[in-house]
């Protein structure tokens, strides 16, 4: 969030950011070393405390686990839920100071009882608001990561657009101004590991053969031509299915996607093997998907971060020019 304030041109005075995870923070504190970090759960804070920080707004992004589709949909019901339910609770209590709000979540939040109670929040506390369902590839980025997004100022404030009730899933039919290109860049564009098998840092995101035996059939391919790549989640290298797309050196179309090595055509194990590691499959680096994701080219993990520490970091974060557009939108009054 602080990268997509910095990157929407929003002028800001300070920052002040808020999170629990003992993993997240030092990545934070390593790019923003002179911002305000309070390593808490929202749940601690008072109105008292607050107010002190008078904020005018706040970006945030709840756990999402109690909304997704493949997890429980416990909604309220899930503790995870309670930081978000207790926020909205605390808010009106402040000073008046905030102004804007944006929120980011999983698909399936917009039908969430969660979603219901902050929506019941921003209209008991005079605000108005605009929800959208937007996906990277609708700015030119080459990822699919449909996340819902809520953007609400406080009263006389107007959007510089006319709002609706309607979820917004498609920007430029709306009528929005999107300045994107005619297409989505190829993957070799945010490629930082070359194409040499035998170095340490290519063998290092190798996908395991007997991983490859197994789950081949349920990968993502794409090559450095493609200009797509599905969503990376949280499990990404550790599940192969639905977590995000590996990357092949080799161009592959339709047809070569269908002579991918199957056991049943292989008289013996140890010749299906070497024809799946002849595909010299890889998963995409860190820093890849950090770039997919419209990080800033500065932006750097801890030496001591693994890789499986990363690729969750990344998986529950943010695209960040998706979220600086909504600010602009958001703040913008024309």
């Amino acid at each position: 969030m602080h990268f997509a304030m910095k990157e929407s041109g929003v002028p800001f005075s300070y920052i002040v950011a808020a999170e629990i995870s003992t993993s997240a923070n030092p990545v934070y504190k390593l790019n923003f070393p002179r911002a305000c970090l309070l390593c808490r759960n929202i749940e601690s804070f008072g109105v008292d405390e607050i107010d002190r920080i008078s904020p005018d707004i706040l970006l945030m992004s709840p756990p999402c686990q109690p909304y997704t589709r493949n997890g429980l949909k416990k909604d309220t019901k899930d503790k995870r839920s309670c930081a978000l339910i207790n926020l909205l609770e605390l808010l009106p209590k402040l000073n008046g100071s905030l102004k804007y709000i944006l929120v980011e979540n999983v698909r399936g939040f917009e039908t969430s009882n969660a979603r219901q109670k902050l929506l019941d929040f921003l209209v008991d506390n005079h605000f108005n608001y605009q929800e959208f369902l937007l996906s990277p590839t609708q700015f030119g980025i080459s990822n699919s990561r449909t996340r819902y997004y809520l953007i609400a100022k406080k009263k006389p404030l107007e959007f510089g657009f006319p709002i609706t009730s309607s979820i917004i899933t498609d920007l430029a039919k709306a009528g929005f101004p999107m300045d994107i290109g005619d297409s989505c860049f190829p993957i070799s564009s945010i490629l930082e590991v070359e194409d040499n098998f035998d170095s340490p840092s290519y063998k290092e995101l190798l996908i395991p053969i007997e991983r490859l035996a197994k789950q081949i059939n349920v990968m993502d391919i794409v090559s450095k031509d493609d200009a797509r790549s599905c969503c990376f989640t949280k499990s990404y290298s550790i599940y192969m299915e639905g977590t995000g797309s590996v990357y092949s050196p080799f161009p592959l179309n339709s047809s070569e996607l269908d002579r991918i090595p199957k056991r049943e055509n292989y008289s013996s194990e140890e010749q299906f093997f070497k024809a799946l590691e002849s595909l010299k499959l890889r998963v995409f680096s860190p820093k890849e998907i950090s770039r997919l994701m419209c990080f800033p080219e500065e932006f750097r993990f801890p030496e001591t971060h693994t890789l499986k520490q990363k690729y969750k970091l990344l998986g529950n974060s943010i695209n960040v020019k998706v979220v600086a557009y909504l600010i602009r939108l958001m703040i913008n009054e024309n």
